[in-house]
């Protein structure tokens, strides 16, 4: 057969030409190296060349090292001679004021000097001492060239890094003398100069060292600073160096203790830009440890604080600079020593390996808390808005001095967040100087942002927005922009001040009548009047709040894109401890800024936004002075179907939230190396800190993005109608309710559901009688309360599902009658009856005002740990831990049980105080740490304290003969019923805090801040885990506080006598006919009713249902129904009823009169109980 298709035998001619042998002539070719033929050859080639390189290549280098070891070789030997030269001259006698040796000897000097050689360490000497012989009169130091003198300078400070302070004076002083008449002379080396300047600074330092000496090192410290006509490039980068080689040393004893030496001689201003252009420029930052940034700025601070005049705005830019970059260090670290009994607390967090950390576990040294104190003290606040002079020629002039006091006040806030009302508190009290045409003005510091804040491009944009056509966006707003920034910056900070100041305003002075003389206030009243808003300043502020708010919820995943990037959803929402995102994002999200300062986010706009907004509307809510539908934004939703639209929302966000991964979320991950913008290593306090804060971002984004008509209702539910929301609350509970019973949300239904479907062939299993039987308890009454908790407390949020009651008497027999849903209700209605009951007939949980308003005991703690005490029991002792957690057990359980009756539509009528109302409510926007103390709630808790702040506030002479300080006293009764006085601080050495006419509105606050948040704390926290077990705290953050309180009592409105008649279901002989006709006794009845005056309508209602408002929606959501019953022929008999089932047995009553008596004198005697 022919090998090929070409019909010949004849084996084609293979050539080839690279050098391979391949013995079969139709297989592929094959090019793998070959040590034969051609290949070898280039090989070899390529080889030979190599070795030629290499040879060429070590000649060379031959040669250098020749060239190099002739050149040393050559030095040296002329530095020998020169050294011969430099004895023989000095070995010669010669007159002492005669210049030639010294001419002479610089000459050799500058050649042959070596700073590690002693013997030309000797030789220097000598010639200094001739130098010094000749004096230091300006025609001297014509002898040499300038740059003689300028290598001699640079001599000298290399012979200085070589020796001990004690031994340099005579050096230093010429070094000191070179360098002022030639400051340039150093300019090569300043740094070294400098970091020689510190290290003598602290050799010295604790040594008592002369004042000779030490006004040459403050001369030496200044020398290179003086500013030569037409250098000012040389000048800073003098101010540079002396700035991070110099300052960043954290020994500079001498400085410490006297600051006002080197001040007076500095220029502030430029070392401010010189701070200033290295920090923008990110020049020696990258560098400078935490420890030399933290000194750099103390020292700063003490210069600046010595100087004998102001400074202007580049020290407050210089030292906003600085914050920013320290924000997280002074925060953790401050706090470590300003929190009492925490100074340690973070500890093992510093043991971390590595030298990153070292700088966080070091404790700062008095003398920087001291100057970090100053920034926040009363001088120091007083003394920035003395130096602060706003030049207002102009709104845009206002706005940027305005931004430049609003950054710097912001960074200090997140700073020192321990003293947040330290800081407002005196810049509120503070003055700020306005010059304008029309000469200086002063107006308060609140006054005066409101003024450039409602001056600024975006207010007007914002609140302008609804008469335009097009609206700018908020979105676009928020785009990085320096004008813009400084814009958000002056917002920002009147947002702060404004909510400070809403908190010691009662609301006498929030909106005081015109009539008022003022004249008769004191100065703190008229401080606050004088910085308040009028009305309509108040509604336009509320306008701008409410059109910047929405988008910032409804928007966000616009306002911050990276929400729309998929990521994990356990760790977007907190569940989980996996990795949220790669460490370069972490990195970068942490970094983030808004308005320029590091570590702001647009969340922190819109939180300050909302609070301020929060604050005004629960005032509005208090004491009502806007239009009703003043809140209200409807007009931005379809509200057709706005009730399905946020329903769907919910069940998407409970889906999601199911599909995560349920693990642990503790900050002890391991940790990424976050960085800040300088390049400097963080901490491990900090990398937490900052961990967190990512967190939250991605969580509120995730959020934004699942359910902004969700998030709009937990953080502005105002603009929603209240009737709208309370359908939504329903509506969320039936959801709920029918996922937890697994559609089966009638209660018989359930538990049928949950004997099928865990019985078998042979009837329901052991554990189907286990979950009913956890669900049903025998209670006896008098003590239902204890017996309740004894059997319910296990549930938890299986409190939840259906339970079924059995009273039982003193005899412990079952009391006639089947829980229908009934029984149930009269058990907890009797719950909250017994449980609520203030003083020694209660359990001491809760106790009322004057107004007979519940909130918790706030001594019900302090009243056990006595009782303990006298029992002899140890705080560290088991039995005191158990009686704490048992106490706090009860609170919560009442928390649950109350959350139960607002599960199953059950009003109590029980009435709370609103400050205690308020503390839902924040439960739900994030933790009751977001509830915010307002004076105005005090009135509620205790009306005599109350009265006491207004009158102490009011008062017109000298606070401080008053003899009060930061200090508060409470009352704790023992079990014998004695009671005994515990004075407890309000701050850190509160005691030894006198409260004057400066500092009266800060105790105000700490006095309201203790009565309200930190004395009931254990308490209310207990209460509200307890509520939020059954009852979304999200859910309860749609409503106020007195929203709250009709949720769970019902309508205070008038009852609506026709609307109970169309919901109310008749029984018995009183049934309604196929003739649509109601029987006479019943029409009767209701003509009664209509003749009641509302306050009988409400006994009526009460004793039939326990309670005397009517459902939120009407009566068609009472459950049970209304009902009336047929109660036999005996017109003697009064009415009774059956509470548990909302049921009125109505004897057959042959007059109206006769009819109106009998239930007259029934509701006002309150007849007995009739269980059916």
């Amino acid at each position: 057969m022919f090998p090929t298709f070409t019909g010949t035998s004849r084996r084609p001619r293979n050539v080839n030409l690279s050098g391979q042998r391949n013995t079969n002539p139709w297989a592929s070719s094959n090019w793998s190296p070959s040590a034969s033929g051609a290949s070898k050859t280039v090989a070899q080639a390529q080889a030979e060349r190599e070795r030629r390189r290499k040879e060429r290549d070590e000649l060379n280098a031959a040669k250098r090292l020749q060239r190099v070891w002739r050149g040393y070789r050559e030095r040296q030997s002329f530095k020998k001679v020169c050294r011969e030269e430099y004895d023989a001259l000095y070995s010669q006698p010669i007159d002492g004021h005669s210049p030639s040796r010294v001419i002479s000897a610089l000459r050799l000097l500058l050649v042959l000097f070596d700073p590690s050689q002693a013997d030309d360490q000797r030789r220097l000497d000598l010639f200094i001492e001739d130098l010094g012989r000749l004096g230091s009169t300006p025609s001297n130091f014509d002898l040499f060239s300038p740059n003689s003198w300028d290598r001699l300078a640079r001599l000298i400070v290399g012979a200085l890094e070589r020796r001990p302070a004690s031994s340099s004076q005579a050096l230093l002083s010429i070094l000191v003398d070179v360098v002022k008449r030639r400051p340039v002379s150093v300019t090569p080396v300043l740094n070294r100069y400098y970091k020689l300047l510190s290290k003598y600074y602290e050799q010295t330092g604790h040594e008592n060292v002369s004042a000779e000496e030490q006004d040459i090192l403050t001369k030496a410290a200044t020398a290179p600073l003086i500013s030569p006509p037409n250098q000012e490039m040389s000048s800073l980068r003098a101010y540079k160096a002396f700035a991070f080689s110099f300052l960043t040393s954290s020994k500079l004893l001498s400085l410490e203790r006297n600051p006002t030496q080197i001040a007076g001689s500095v220029n502030l201003q430029s070392l401010s830009q010189s701070v200033i252009d290295a920090y923008s420029g990110r020049e020696h930052s990258s560098t400078l440890s935490k420890n030399g940034s933290l000194s750099l700025l103390a020292h700063f601070i003490a210069l600046n604080k010595a100087a004998p005049t102001p400074q202007g705005t580049k020290y407050l830019e210089a030292l906003y600079l600085q914050l920013s970059i320290l924000v997280d260090d002074i925060r953790i670290r401050y706090d470590r020593h300003g929190m009492l009994g925490e100074v340690n607390k973070n500890d093992e967090d510093a043991s971390e390996e590595g030298d990153a950390n070292t700088d966080d576990s070091v404790p700062l040294s008095p003398w920087v808390l001291s100057q970090l104190d100053f920034l926040v003290d009363e001088d120091g606040i007083s003394e920035l808005l003395s130096r602060f002079t706003s030049t207002a020629h102009s709104s845009n002039r206002l706005s940027e001095d305005a931004s430049l006091l609003a950054g710097y006040t912001l960074v200090l806030l997140r700073c020192f967040p321990s003293h947040n009302d330290d800081i407002k508190m005196r810049l509120f009290q503070g003055d700020i100087t306005t010059v304008d045409s029309a000469g200086s003005t002063s107006m308060p510091s609140v006054k005066y942002f409101w003024k450039a804040a409602s001056n600024t491009s975006i207010f007007k944009s914002i609140t302008q927005s609804r008469t335009q056509q097009q609206p700018p966006s908020v979105v676009t707003l928020l785009q990085p922009d320096p004008v813009r920034d400084r814009e958000w910056r002056t917002l920002l900070l009147f947002l702060e001040l404004y909510n400070f100041l809403l908190r010691i305003t009662d609301d006498e002075d929030f909106l005081p009548a015109e009539v008022q003389v003022l004249s008769e206030q004191s100065p703190t009243t008229v401080r606050i009047r004088s910085s308040g808003l009028s009305l309509a300043e108040l509604k336009q502020l509320i306008s701008f709040l409410k059109s910047l708010s929405f988008p910032l919820y409804y928007n966000l995943p616009d306002i911050m894109p990276s929400a729309s990037k998929p990521t994990r959803l356990n760790s977007l929402m907190g569940i989980s401890s996996g990795k949220s995102s790669t460490q370069e994002e972490d990195a970068k999200a942490a970094q983030s800024s808004f308005a320029g300062i590091i570590g702001m986010d647009v969340l922190g706009l819109r939180s300050a936004s909302t609070t301020t907004m929060r604050s005004l509307y629960e005032r509005d809510s208090r004491r009502r002075f806007l239009p009703t539908d003043f809140w209200l934004m409807t007009s931005k939703f379809d509200m057709d179907g706005f009730i399905s639209a946020v329903v769907l929302e919910e069940q998407q966000k409970e889906q999601m939230a199911e599909d995560g991964d349920a693990s642990d979320d503790s900050d002890g991950d391991e940790l990424d190396t976050f960085h800040t913008f300088t390049g400097q290593r963080l901490s491990r306090a900090a990398q937490i800190e900052r961990r967190r804060r990512v967190r939250r971002v991605q969580r509120e984004q995730l959020l934004a993005q699942v359910g902004p008509k969700l998030e709009i209702l937990r953080n502005m539910p105002f603009v929603i109608p209240f009737e709208v929301r309370v359908q939504i609350f329903r509506q969320f509970v039936y959801l709920d309710k029918t996922k937890r019973r697994g559609g089966h949300v009638d209660p018989d239904r359930w538990r049928l559901s949950v004997l099928s479907g865990e019985g078998s062939f042979n009837g329901p299993t052991a554990r189907a009688r286990d979950i009913l039987h956890r669900h049903t308890a025998r209670i006896k009454r008098g003590q239902v309360f204890d017996d309740a908790y004894e059997q319910f407390y296990p549930l938890g949020d299986g409190l939840k599902e259906p339970i079924q009651i059995t009273f039982v008497d003193q005899f412990d027999q079952p009391e006639a009658g089947i829980d229908g849903g009934g029984v149930t209700k009269e058990f907890l209605i009797s719950v909250t009856d017994e449980a609520f009951k203030p003083g020694s007939e209660g359990h001491n949980l809760f106790t009322t005002n004057s107004q007979n308003l519940l909130y918790p005991n706030p001594t019900a703690f302090d009243d056990l740990a006595e009782t303990l005490r006298y029992c002899k029991v140890a705080e560290n002792d088991d039995r005191w831990r158990e009686s704490m957690a048992d106490l706090a057990k009860r609170y919560e359980f009442l928390g649950r049980v109350v959350g139960k009756c607002m599960y199953e539509s059950i009003l109590i009528d029980k009435a709370f105080a609103g400050f205690f109302l308020l503390k839902w409510s924040a439960s739900g926007q994030g933790s009751l740490n977001d509830y915010r103390a307002n004076l105005n709630d005090l009135r509620d808790l205790d009306p005599e304290l109350y009265q006491g702040l207004i009158n102490l506030k009011n008062y017109a002479g000298e606070v401080i003969d008053l003899s009060l300080d930061f200090t508060i006293t409470d009352e704790v009764r023992g079990p014998n019923g004695e009671v005994r006085t515990i004075t407890r601080p309000l701050c850190k050495n509160g005691e030894e805090i006198p409260v004057t006419n400066t500092n009266r509105p800060l105790y105000i606050s700490y006095v309201t801040k203790y009565r309200l948040v930190a004395q009931p704390y254990r308490q209310t926290r207990a209460f509200l885990k307890g509520l939020g077990s059954i009852i979304n705290p999200a859910w309860l953050s749609m409503f106020n506080q007195s929203e709250l309180q009709r949720l769970v009592g019902g309508d205070s409105s008038e009852i609506d006598v026709e609307d109970l008649r169309r919901n109310t279901q008749y029984s018995g002989l009183y049934a309604v006919g196929d003739d649509g006709i109601e029987h006479p006794t019943v029409q009767m009845f209701w003509q009664v009713m209509r003749e009641f005056k509302d306050s009988e309508r409400r006994q009526v209602l009460k004793y039939v249902t326990s309670t005397p408002r009517a459902p939120l929606l009407g009566f068609s959501q009472l459950s049970p129904h209304f009902s009336i019953r047929d109660g036999g022929t005996d017109e003697e008999r009064l009415p009774s009823t059956s509470t548990c089932v909302n049921l009125l047995k109505l004897p057959r009553y042959s007059s109206k009169e006769t009819l109106k008596s009998k239930l007259l004198y029934a509701i006002q005697s309150g007849a007995g109980f009739d269980l059916s």
